[in-house]
């Protein structure tokens, strides 16, 4: 019965926000939502992308998706209305995850997008395969980091845990600069314009495939650039020092050196990770949370440092008492590594093949 049905609050329908509320919709879930826009909530609730324009206090978790600039005062709002954990959607981290204390919050980013702008794009399946990074900090509560990573991975998505800072570098060089690059490059083709017809004819696969995120909405560059300056600068230095090496080396004709970082590259390219797919190829490990701030964050976190796949990730009652054991399925063939380094950290960790 729809009473029955879990409930979240979705704040934001625009993009993200509206594909959020409608995976969550076929998964059962009924979804309240609101937005600054009266024009979007009336169109959410006629086609049936959110049953209520209010927020439910005793929802099960609420999403601010809401750009970065306007993110902060709309946790706080969410904190404030609500009893569960609440987690946002924005792609710098650092500034939000430092504003708050209360261990409901949980900073989160999934890299997923359209070039479709607002409800027009928003996609139930756009969370499939995809990946969702959190960002616990110490003051994170463990239940609400397994209830988000939960919700999220029921989506379809690949949960991933940083820490903010980590998280905002490596957005820099994997999300902000590409766009900016794509958006150079694609500057650079039109301001041809004695060539431009010809130019864009002949644009192939390559150039397209390369300026295709260029096609995103400009206007939430400028709050994502603003927040990130400094990694987004810092990356685009690493990105002019290679490019010099590059052209250097095809200058003075070094078809050796060319073909080490083309081959390089393609090897690189080759062994990005997959997700694990295979139940029969993972181990669960369980490890006992001690008490102390920040444990069960620091459990995710380091499988990301890592490079180790988290499959799944909980926190249940331990029998033994203390803050609780977080049940974690990872690859087998990295069970090794991780439990390693949650040794190292000082946890206690038991390992079983599910195989």
């Amino acid at each position: 019965m729809q009473s029955s049905a879990p409930v979240a609050n979705v704040i934001g329908l625009g993009l993200i926000g509206g594909s959020v509320a409608l995976a969550l919709g076929a998964r059962g879930w009924r979804v309240h939502g609101t937005d600054v826009n009266d024009a979007v909530v009336a169109r959410a609730l006629e086609e049936r992308i959110i049953s209520s324009s209010t927020i439910l206090r005793s929802a099960s978790l609420t999403v601010v998706a809401v750009p970065v600039d306007a993110a902060q005062h709309a946790v706080q709002q969410a904190l404030d209305l609500t009893d569960g954990p609440v987690t946002d959607v924005g792609s710098v981290k650092s500034p939000i995850a430092t504003s708050f204390t209360s261990g409901r919050f949980v900073g989160g980013h999934p890299m997923a997008g359209s070039e479709l702008e607002g409800l027009d794009g928003a996609d139930a399946a756009m969370f499939e395969s995809a990946i969702w990074v959190l960002t616990p900090t110490v003051a994170t509560d463990d239940a609400a980091l397994s209830a988000v990573a939960g919700v999220i991975r029921s989506l379809g998505a690949e949960v991933v845990a940083l820490e903010p800072e980590a998280h905002d570098r490596l957005v820099a060089m994997v999300s902000h600069v590409p766009h900016l690059t794509a958006a150079s490059l694609m500057g650079l083709a039109s301001s041809r314009s004695e060539e431009h017809a010809a130019l864009l004819r002949l644009a192939a696969g390559g150039f397209r495939d390369m300026t295709r995120i260029a096609s995103g909405s400009p206007g939430i560059w400028i709050d994502i650039c603003r927040q990130n300056r400094d990694a987004i600068c810092a990356a685009l230095i690493d990105l002019e020092t290679s490019l010099a090496d590059i052209r250097q080396i095809i200058e003075r004709g070094d078809d050796h050196s060319l073909l080490q970082r083309l081959s390089a590259a393609r090897e690189a390219r080759s062994n990005l990770p997959s997700r694990v797919t295979d139940p029969s190829s993972l181990a669960e490990v369980r490890i006992r949370i001690p008490d102390r701030t920040g444990a069960a964050a620091e459990v995710f976190t380091l499988a990301a440092e890592l490079g180790v796949n988290i499959a799944n990730f909980e926190v249940v009652h331990s029998a033994e008492g203390g803050r609780g054991v977080a049940v974690v399925l990872v690859d087998a063939s990295a069970v090794d590594l991780y439990r390693g380094g949650l040794v190292a950290r000082g946890f206690r960790p038991s390992v079983s093949l599910l195989a």
